[in-house]
């Protein structure tokens, strides 16, 4: 998954968290906010993998 897939997870897991909390559906709001762990995980993730090839050269 790219960077910007993982950006767009975290979007729409906000987007599904906010409809949820506006709808009241408890499950839709924890979903969002596990799509958006994910994404942030996920970003992390890529900018780890980075830093580890800037360091190596590869």
């Amino acid at each position: 998954m790219t960077k910007g897939a993982a950006k767009s997870k975290q979007i729409t897991g906000k987007t599904r968290e906010a409809l949820g909390e506006a709808i009241g559906d408890k499950s839709m709001q924890r979903h969002g906010l596990g799509d958006q762990l994910r994404g942030k995980a996920q970003e992390i993730t890529h900018k780890a993998a980075d830093q580890v090839r800037k360091r190596t050269g590869h």
